[in-house]
Parts: structure tokens; C-alpha cells; sequence
């Protein structure tokens, strides 16, 4: 509950924190196979990263780990085994029917999901109607499930595209809990997301997070793009306001466990295969790839560019080998199906046009390798190709470098891949460029031992530090910081009981001031700034707010004062016009001595130019000052004008005296000597308010709360990032703030 202080300002929050309880980690599926032999079901555990990262958090106290078990169980006796088995590792079931996997994960999530977020929709996307709806009814399920468990205090922790709806199925019911999300694809730009017929409603699911994390900057600006583009949401910098949630979007880069894959090394399995495969090898340099049959893996593309270096380097023949594991994905769909059958006609040209008596330069295996095999193949390899045309982040870069505790080796790395913004030291290709990659594999070839050793440091140094604990712990400290930005906005929000309090004291004061603000704070934005005029109900309200002779109600705006006189001429408020330009005392208009408007003639002709450029921008010309509207304009394209504008007009405003003041959608260009925050200064001097109060919503009225004495009572509307001590979402809420402080007080019995 909120408690005025004796001497009213501020008000603090307290709040009774309360330790969280447990996390749920929530996936598609869960980190273990479960199989069943001779009806009994037996539960193993898997080797995969995330398993590895999140071991652990589910495996401490009370937390868990929910998801399908990766097989249909049927029946609720076979059910209760595997929830009881499954329960003794923390994990906890979402028993999904052959349908429902067949609509939700192969069909919307596979057919949709995937291809439009690496950027395949033209070639692979199919849109069914009833894959969404069951990914809806399974999105839903996992809800239930969750909800069914979480407690006041609990942290969910979301993963991945199958899931994109449920933080906002969650945050529904529990509006209160903590819940992060984390997409392990890349998030597409607006372009291709906006392909989806069902986009707006996956934003609004993803934003029912109060983290949202994806593993490079790219794909975290790609979001904030689709999401500030599709719904009537705000973002500044990585913040999108949702209401008056803050919701933080950030980039958490993935990493592996390095110590794992540095201790496989020194197994004495491990070793014994290492030396079996460098006798196998003898004298060749070895090329090594490792991948899931998928279009966005770049499989063919990787082989075109092995057999382009082998015909433009036939020195290379007999002396290299590509070792090539491509591990079963979906080979039942037909797209799949293809581009396996395209793979294996590769590798049979290639090996058909170059072996010898006594060497194949691809060694092709289709299917899975134990770790162990994995951790011998990484060490050994002269160089790992990964080179995906699309990929959230690819890890098998990293269990390369850290599997190579000799230092040396080289990583040829796509820069299509999220790995690539953090291993600057391999050699980067663009894998649609199939001579630069065969360039790049001779430049691997070629390269130096102390060049090797060199950017095998520098990266294992970063695979090292940027581990999955690291970005276990980075994810969950975030959120713990999320959690308590958005109390403390909480409790600068004027709730019901905060307005009470303001009440009280209004009501036991004497000589009071209010400064309002009018566009965005007393009235709704219009696209025609002409058509914001003030309504009945708000002329009722001042009205009723000046009657009273303890209140001076001060409207202090950037519009004209012939507006202002216009619509509010006829009442009892003191009108303060363009920002303080322009005010009204004693019934006529004043403006500030010794404003000129000369410069006008230089700064009009470059407004005129980017309204030209910008299909829906605007000039408007007050006494003594010009302001570039854009409320009209694309969304992207005013801002991009705007900054454009901006710093064209740095230039010629430096020895003008002039000064640029960036707006809700606007930018004025006024006489440096006119500031809000002078204005309503010079109305306080030498006079003794007990009662101080503004109310503005634009980066203008920011003067205005730094000029009021630190006892005033400031208030931000709209945006929470501000020096004001309060803020209220809308006008509306304004209008009921002020319409609770001009209802008189009823006294009991009277």
C-alpha cells in the first residue's frame, strides 16, 4: 500500500518482498528421452545445451522443468507412470495427441514459424488455417499447465518459437507473476514477420514477457520493429511500454558448457578415438561439419564450395578431406525428403569426379554420433565449417574452439549465424557466396600456426567467459532487475489510493498553482492538429477548477496564442502561449521583449525540403518559432526524416540562438530564450504557493518539472521515463485526477 509522508512528498511504495518461491522453465519439449520397452517407460537424460545450462536451476529446490516427454502417451494409467518418473528429476508433462503434434509442432510451428524467421516463406511456407488454431489449443494447454503450478512469486522462464503465445496466455491469469521468454531462431525483419497472417496476435503473446531475450542485437531491433509497427505500443530504446508495463527486450548471447568439451578431450575413450582418427587421417587436412538436415543450414551451398576448391586447387586433391555428419531431421517431409536427395547427389558427384585408388574427399555419415565421437572429431580437425545461411546462434562453432585445448585450428564461421557477432577471429563468409567460401576454406588451409594460435585464444577466451552459466545467471539477474524497475513504476503510478492522498492535501491548502499542459495531456492526439479542440466536458472541468479562488490554473502549451485565445479566451485560466513566448496578462497578449523571427527565412526552406521528401509531414508557423509535424507520416519513415532533419539543422541554429526541441511527433525550431521552465518560474517569483502541481506529456514539459521546487507535485503523462516524480497513462486518467481534486468534499452527517 502506498503511505504519505508528514510533509507529503514523495510518496513511497512499501513493498513486502517476498522471496520467489521456484522457476518453471517451460520448452516444447523436455530435456530427456522417454521411450518405452515391454510397457514400461524409461526416462534418459539429454546431452542437449539448454539441458545442460538450465540443469542447475530445475534441479534445485522446488523449481521444474515442464514440457511434452517427446512421445505420445495414451490413457491415464500409462500417464501417471511417466508424471510420477519424470517427477523424480523435476520435470513435469504436457501429454500432447499425434494431432496436436501433427498441428502445432509439424505444421504451424514447422511449416510457418520456421521458414518465414530464416527467411524461406516464399519457398517453404504454408498457412493452414487449422495448424493455427491447434497452435492456439496447445499454447493454451501448456497455460493451464503452468497456471495449474505457479504461485504468487514464481519466475517462468519461456522458450522458444512453439511457444510464442503462451507468456500472454499466462500473464492473463496471473497479471503479477514473473515470466521470461527467450527465442532460440532468429526473430525476421518486419518484411518477412509481417507475412504471417496471425502476426499481431504472436506479438502480443510474446509481449505478455516481461524479458524478452534472443541471442544477437539484430533480431532484438527486428522485434522492437514488429511489435511498435503492428500494435499501438511504445518503445524508447530497448523498453516497449505495454499500458504501463515496462517490457526490457535485450540480446543474451547462448553459450556452451567449455569445461564439459575441454575435460571430453582428456577422456581416455575420447583419446583413443582421437588417435584412431588421426591414423585413419595420416597426412590429410581435415574439414569438418557437423549439422541438422535443414534447408537453413547451407549443406549444399558448403559442398559446392568443397568441389569449386577442389577445381580451382587441384593440388588439394588427395591431400584434404571433408568430414561431413548430417543428422536426420523431418525426413519424411517432402522438402526435406529433396534436399536430402540433393545432398547425397552431391557428395556422390564430388566423390565420383575427385577419389582416388586410395582417397574419397567426403566422408558423409546421416546420422547422430555419440558426444564422445563429437568431442574426438572437434579436437582433430584442422578446420570446422559452419556455415548456415540463417542461424539464431549455432553452437557447434563454439564446441569446436572449446574442444581445442592445443589452440589451434580454424573456424570458418557464416556471418549469417548469431556465433558470428561474438567470434570476430574466424574467418567470416557470406554463405551465398559460394567463391568467397571456397576462398576462405584456402585461407584456413593456408594459414599460419601462430596465426591460428592467435585467433584460437582470443575466441576460446570468449566462449570461455560468455559460458551457459554466464548466460543462465545474466538471463535471471535481468529479470530480477525487470521485476523491480516495473514496482517501482508501480508506485510512482497515481492509483486510486495516491489520488486520495493528493486529495487530502489539496483540499487542506490554501494557495494553490497548476500548470497544465493541453496536446497529449488534457486532449487526445489528432492527426489534424487543427480538430484537438477542447470538448464540453473539459471546459465544465476548468471551469470548475478556476471557480475555486484558492486555484491559479495556468495552461502552458506550444500552440499559438491565437489558438489558445480562440479556445480558452473567454475563461478565467492564465493562457501561456509557444512555450512562453506569448502570454496573457490582464486580459492581452504579451510576448517576451526583443524575440526576433528573421531566421525563420533560413530554416523554412530546409523544412520545405524533407516535407517533399516525406509523404504526410507538415510545416506549421507560429510568431517565433516552426514546427516539423510527422504524426502523419509511415511508421519508420518520420523518425528516419526526422533524425535526418535534425542534424542538417545543427548546423545553421549553432550562432542563431536557436534551439531544437524534439516532440510527440514533432520538432520545433524556436528562439533559444523560450523555455516552459522560464515561464512558469517567472510565475512564481516572489509568490507563496502551498500547493504546487504540473501535469505535461512532452519532452518540452520536462522544463517545467526541473524548474518547480522540489516539494511540487509533477506528473508525466504517457511515457514513465521522466523527471516528474508521478506519471498517468492517458488524458483520460488526467481528467479524473483533476476532476477528483473540484468535487468538494462531503463531511460526514452533513
Amino acid at each position: 500500500m502506498q503511505v504519505l509522508c508528514a510533509n507529503f512528498w514523495p510518496f513511497y511504495l512499501y513493498i513486502d518482498e517476498e522471496a520467489m518461491s521456484k522457476t518453471i522453465i517451460v520448452s516444447n519439449r523436455l530435456p530427456v528421452k522417454v521411450t518405452e520397452e515391454d510397457g514400461q517407460y524409461k526416462v534418459a537424460t539429454s546431452e542437449g545445451g539448454l539441458a545442460t545450462g538450465l540443469g542447475s536451476v530445475y534441479q534445485s529446490g522446488d523449481n521444474v522443468w515442464l514440457g511434452w516427454p517427446g512421445v505420445e502417451v495414451a490413457g491415464d494409467d500409462k500417464q501417471n507412470e511417466v508424471t510420477q518418473k519424470l517427477a523424480e528429476v523435476s520435470l513435469r508433462p504436457v501429454f500432447l495427441t499425434a494431432d496436436e503434434i501433427s498441428g502445432y509442432y509439424e505444421g504451424f510451428s514447422n511449416e510457418i514459424l520456421w521458414p518465414i524467421f530464416h527467411y524461406y516463406a516464399s519457398t517453404y511456407a504454408n498457412y493452414k488455417l487449422a495448424d493455427w488454431e491447434c497452435y492456439q489449443h496447445v499454447n493454451r494447454k501448456f497455460a493451464d499447465a503452468v497456471i495449474a503450478i505457479a504461485e504468487p512469486g514464481d519466475t517462468i522462464w519461456i522458450h522458444d518459437y512453439q511457444l510464442l503465445l503462451l507468456p500472454g496466455l499466462v500473464r492473463a491469469t496471473r497479471p503479477d507473476i514473473s515470466i521470461g521468454f527467450f527465442l532460440h531462431i532468429p526473430f525476421p525483419s518486419f518484411e518477412m514477420f509481417r507475412l504471417i497472417p496471425w502476426r499481431s496476435e504472436l506479438i502480443e503473446g510474446i509481449l505478455g514477457a516481461d524479458l524478452i531475450g534472443f541471442h544477437t542485437f539484430d533480431d532484438a531491433s527486428h522485434f522492437i520493429s514488429a511489435a511498435t509497427r503492428l500494435l499501438p505500443v511504445n518503445s524508447s530504446s530497448n523498453i516497449i511500454t505495454v499500458d504501463d508495463r515496462p517490457v526490457v527486450v535485450e540480446s543474451f548471447p547462448m553459450g556452451i558448457d567449455d569445461e564439459k568439451y575441454g575435460a571430453l578431450t582428456r577422456d581416455p575413450e575420447v583419446v583413443s578415438e582421437i588417435n584412431y582418427l588421426r591414423e585413419t587421417f595420416k597426412d590429410k587436412r581435415v574439414f569438418l561439419s557437423i549439422d541438422r538436415l535443414d534447408y537453413s543450414k547451407g549443406i549444399l551451398q558448403r559442398l559446392q564450395a568443397f568441389e569449386l576448391l577442389l577445381d580451382t586447387h587441384p593440388e588439394y586433391i588427395g591431400r584434404i578431406v571433408l568430414h561431413m555428419i548430417v543428422v536426420p531431421s523431418r525426413d519424411t517431409v517432402p522438402q526435406y525428403m529433396e534436399l536430402k536427395q540433393n545432398v547425397d547427389r552431391k557428395v556422390g558427384d564430388i566423390n565420383a569426379r575427385y577419389r582416388t585408388l586410395d582417397w574419397s574427399p567426403v566422408h558423409y555419415f546421416y546420422r547422430p554420433f555419440p558426444i564422445n565421437t563429437l568431442s574426438a572429431l572437434y579436437h582433430v580437425a584442422d578446420i570446422c565449417l559452419v556455415t548456415p545461411m540463417r542461424d539464431g546462434m549455432n553452437l557447434v562453432s563454439k564446441e569446436y574452439i572449446a574442444s581445442r585445448t592445443q589452440e589451434t585450428g580454424v573456424l570458418v564461421l557464416s556471418e549469417m549465424a548469431g556465433a558470428s557477432k561474438e567470434l570476430i577471429d574466424a574467418v567470416i563468409v557470406n554463405p551465398s557466396n559460394i567463391a568467397s567460401m571456397a576462398e576462405a576454406m584456402q585461407t584456413a588451409l593456408t594459414m599460419s600456426l601462430n596465426e591460428q594460435k592467435r585467433r584460437m585464444r582470443l575466441m576460446r577466451q570468449v566462449v570461455s567467459k560468455f559460458n551457459i552459466k554466464h548466460w543462465v545467471k545474466l538471463f535471471m539477474e535481468r529479470m530480477r532487475e525487470v521485476k523491480q524497475m516495473q514496482q517501482s513504476m508501480r508506485s510512482r503510478h497515481i492509483t486510486d489510493v495516491t489520488e486520495q492522498a493528493i486529495k487530502k492535501i489539496y483540499n487542506k491548502t490554501s494557495k494553490r498553482i497548476i500548470f497544465l499542459d493541453y496536446d497529449g495531456t488534457l486532449v487526445g492526439f489528432k492527426d489534424d492538429i487543427n480538430s484537438a479542440m477542447p470538448d464540453q466536458e473539459l471546459y465544465e472541468l476548468l471551469e470548475e477548477l478556476s471557480d475555486d479562488p484558492a486555484n491559479n490554473i495556468v495552461l502552458v502549451s506550444g500552440r499559438s496564442h491565437v489558438n489558445l485565445e480562440e479556445w480558452f479566451g473567454h475563461t478565467n485560466l492564465n493562457l501561456v502561449a509557444e512555450h512562453g513566448a506569448w502570454q496573457k496578462r490582464n486580459g492581452q497578449w504579451e510576448n517576451i521583449p526583443g524575440l526576433n523571427d528573421q531566421w525563420k527565412q533560413d530554416i523554412y526552406p530546409v523544412l520545405e525540403t524533407y516535407v517533399d521528401r516525406t509523404p504526410g509531414a507538415f510545416i506549421e508557423e507560429k510568431n517565433y518559432s516552426l514546427v516539423w509535424h510527422y504524426r502523419k507520416t509511415e511508421k519508420g519513415l518520420g523518425e528516419l526524416r526526422t533524425n535526418e532533419l535534425m542534424n542538417n539543422l545543427r548546423y545553421l541554429i549553432n550562432d542563431r540562438g536557436l534551439q531544437l526541441l524534439p516532440g510527440n511527433k514533432v520538432v520545433e525550431i524556436k528562439n533559444i530564450e523560450i523555455n516552459k521552465g522560464k515561464a512558469t518560474s517567472a510565475l512564481l517569483h516572489n509568490k507563496e504557493y502551498d500547493f504546487i502541481m504540473a501535469l505535461g506529456d512532452d519532452h518540452t514539459d520536462e522544463d517545467i518539472f526541473k524548474a518547480l521546487p522540489d516539494n511540487s507535485l509533477t506528473v508525466k503523462v504517457g511515457s514513465n521515463i521522466s523527471a516528474a516524480r508521478f506519471y498517468l497513462r492517458n488524458y483520460h486518467e488526467v481528467r479524473h485526477l483533476l476532476k477528483s481534486l473540484s468535487t468538494p468534499v462531503v463531511q460526514d452527517g452533513v
